[in-house]
């Protein structure tokens, strides 16, 4: 019979080791350990569990993970991530604090998450807030593996199930660099499927709320994209003329601001979205989570791009 309560920290995070080795040998060196011991821990687990984790590479180079071993290292990463968040918590707790809640946020969300994080540090010092960014898809998994406490992003996910409450207007646009010939211009459908879109990649939010846009005004016309890494480097690339973009115009206030890019006028845009704070439904509700809920909700969008631009001109 399989004994899963029998395994041991150490046995699991061999096993990760290998996952992120690709050999036993590169996990040893990771952990510190020898190869004949990664070996004795996934032998190990495999007895206790009665079951394969680890097959030969399908390019003969090293080892990867069965679809047993695969399950059972999503299921470390959630200990390891509930260790980590109990060691904060202990550490704040040593340091008179209440308690560390973690925020993640979609990468677009960086350019005023870390102004909300002040906010809220100001009105809750006895709470430690830990800011995570990445993609939407590394978000989403945050939450299913409940790394995180609270999320931002655009459109909530269906999984894992999860509450949603609108914190904001989230505006969506096309720039270009101010020399672009597009610029000022009333742009036609001909023209604007000539030009290459710069983009994030497959799978994120503003790709997504991209390609809708695109499938919609041109009736399933083709167009030539440009996929890169972040909105830092788009933008960067926007302004060397290497084609156009659409962008959550919350990313681009400076450089609209200051004539580094322009917003082009064409046809359906911009795109109103909204901000959402969410939280995953299953799973225990830690009070300090509850405050920080109630207290984002409570600023209304105040800490947003076009809220603070808004109230300073007032």
């Amino acid at each position: 019979m399989p004994r899963i309560d029998a395994l041991t920290l150490k046995q699991l995070r061999a096993l990760d080791a290998v996952a992120r080795g690709g050999t036993m040998a590169a996990a040893g060196e990771l952990l510190g350990l020898s190869t004949p011991a990664i070996h004795a821990q996934i032998k190990g687990m495999e007895d206790l569990l009665q079951v394969k984790l680890l097959r030969r590479a399908e390019d003969g180079a090293g080892s990867e993970l069965t679809e047993a071993g695969q399950a059972l290292r999503e299921t470390a990463h959630k200990i390891e991530d509930a260790l980590s968040q109990a060691g904060a918590n202990l550490a704040a707790l040593s340091r008179g604090q209440a308690g560390r809640v973690t925020l993640g946020v979609v990468s677009t969300a960086k350019y005023f998450a870390p102004r909300l994080v002040k906010r809220l540090q100001e009105r809750h010092p006895d709470i430690e807030i830990t800011l995570r960014v990445g993609n939407r898809e590394a978000t989403i998994e945050g939450l299913e593996r409940g790394a995180f406490d609270l999320a931002i992003m655009g459109r909530p996910p269906r999984r894992p199930e999860v509450e949603a409450a609108p914190l904001g207007a989230h505006p969506h646009g096309l720039v270009a660099a101010p020399d672009h010939p597009l610029a000022g211009t009333d742009i036609t459908k001909e023209a604007l499927f000539a030009e290459t879109f710069l983009s994030r990649e497959e799978g994120s939010g503003t790709r997504i709320l991209m390609s809708r846009w695109l499938d919609r005004i041109g009736d399933g016309a083709t167009y030539d994209t440009l996929e890169m890494d972040s909105n830092e480097t788009i933008k960067q690339a926007v302004m060397a003329g290497l084609g156009i973009a659409f962008l959550s115009l919350h990313t681009v206030m400076d450089e609209l601001a200051t004539g580094r890019l322009v917003e082009l006028s064409a046809p359906g845009l911009p795109i109103e979205r909204h901000w959402f704070l969410v939280r995953p439904l299953n799973g225990y509700r830690r009070a300090l989570a509850e405050r920080l809920w109630a207290e984002i909700i409570a600023l209304g969008g105040s800490y947003l791009p076009g809220a603070i631009d808004a109230g300073r001109a007032g």
